[in-house]
């Protein structure tokens, strides 16, 4: 029988609907991060460097280019005749078939592909997280302490702890009490939805808290395992961790990579990332164009200027535009003479000549104020804006849109343009 010490499983079927039009048609770990890789790669590339060799990745909203994207897990050398990784999408059973409803629940449906490893232990993950972590050392902090379960938990300032789980501990880094998003936390140690656990302490809960609708880690399953009184601790991380759930988080991480001391650094040889990379032919950057503090991709052609930017693959920039602190994603066109200003646009778009984006004061999103906000201009994936054309502050855009849509050329502050069979 086969036999894994560990195995790890990756959640990453998440809609991620606070990134707006970024996700109308993705799934938020296969967006776009740092120019050449998606939000998944970290995870995923924590594993092989972790030396965790057998990674389930259960998917369900959107899945097609993450699928695409992991394919036989050959840029991670997951490709393995025994484990590697494994995508596990939402299947039909003899008696129902049903989605995944919660995060526990979508380790629950898949009970025979964990058992089929024999693993002591499990390492839950989720797949829309920048960060690097040894899950090696974790383990071994698990073993140390006798643990049924391991958290990983950082200190969050007190203002944002209501946004997690938070521990109490006692001297020992022991867990003595555990609240999902309280309202008012007694402390600041918040879960980071990474989990070692034991995996018979683990099928047990999944099995008896399987009847709860949406079950979830937070909120079912670690209750139950403290209630049971197993051995819960707390790992605490000091590294760089990003949930990168906002477009301000999205966008504040992306610049974080281009400051004159990165936070997080790409360049480390002896932590690489991995990703799927495209054959394309090197960046261009021609005589008359000017580049400073910026990820040009390969693929790129810069005829224009980019200013403290990070611009993905395949993207050309043509001359006479300026792009100034903003996400270009892969095999986007930028049209002559076009001004860009804190925008994040996705994949596929083509800007036209001489459009204006980011001009005016801010004004509060009429679509969502929530998700639209910092000053910033989202535009989604495949969308087209003409030319000649002013587009404000906190707007997004989705869809091919026409002349005809910007009311005297000018889409203001705060509006959007959502074309129909876009969901945001």
């Amino acid at each position: 029988m086969i036999k894994k010490e560990m195995i790890a499983m990756l959640l990453a079927g998440g809609q991620g609907s606070r990134l707006g039009v970024l996700t109308s048609k993705v799934a938020k770990p296969a967006v776009a991060f740092g120019g050449k890789y998606r939000i998944i790669d970290f995870p995923l590339s924590n594993c092989i460097n972790s030396g965790v060799d057998t990674v389930g990745v259960l998917t369900q909203y959107q899945p097609l280019r993450l699928n695409a994207h992991i394919g036989i897990g050959i840029p991670w050398d997951l490709d393995r005749n025994i484990g590697g990784v494994t995508v596990l999408p939402p299947y039909e059973k003899s008696s129902n078939s049903e989605w995944y409803t919660g995060t526990a629940n979508a380790i629950y449906q898949n009970l025979d592909y964990i058992d089929s490893y024999n693993p002591d232990y499990v390492l839950i993950l989720s797949g829309d997280h920048i960060y690097k972590m040894d899950y090696e050392v974790m383990l071994d902090y698990h073993k140390a302490n006798e643990a049924d379960v391991t958290i990983a938990t950082m200190s969050v300032p007190y203002e944002e702890a209501s946004r997690f789980g938070i521990v109490l501990t006692d001297e020992d880094n022991k867990i003595t009490e555990f609240e999902e998003k309280p309202e008012n936390p007694r402390g600041n140690l918040a879960s980071m939805g990474i989990y070692i656990f034991s995996w018979p302490v683990l099928r047990e809960a999944l099995i008896k808290m399987s009847d709860q609708s949406n079950c979830d880690f937070g909120k079912h399953i670690i209750p139950y395992c403290h209630e049971k009184k197993q051995r819960l601790f707390a790992y605490e991380f000091n590294g760089y961790w990003k949930d990168v759930g906002t477009l301000s988080s999205y966008w504040e991480a992306n610049m974080e990579l281009i400051s004159l001391i990165p936070v997080f650094n790409l360049y480390e040889e002896f932590w690489s990332i991995y990703t799927k990379s495209d054959i394309l032919p090197p960046q261009y950057i021609s005589d008359k164009a000017v580049v400073e503090r910026s990820i040009i991709s390969e693929g790129t052609e810069v005829y224009g200027e980019v200013y403290n930017s990070v611009i993905g693959a395949g993207v050309t920039i043509e001359e006479g535009a300026v792009v100034r602190d903003s996400i270009i994603m892969k095999n986007t066109s930028i049209g002559k003479g076009t001004k860009i200003e804190r925008a994040i646009i996705a994949e596929n778009v083509k800007v036209g000549n001489d459009v204006t984006i980011g001009f005016g004061d801010e004004k509060p999103s009429r679509l969502e104020p929530k998700i639209y906000n910092s000053g910033l201009v989202t535009i989604g994936e495949n969308s087209f804006v003409p030319n000649n054309v002013r587009i404000g502050k906190n707007v997004a855009i989705s869809g091919i849109t026409v002349a005809e849509d910007y009311p005297n050329g000018v889409l203001d502050s705060g509006e959007y343009i959502i074309k129909a069979g876009d969901t945001r």
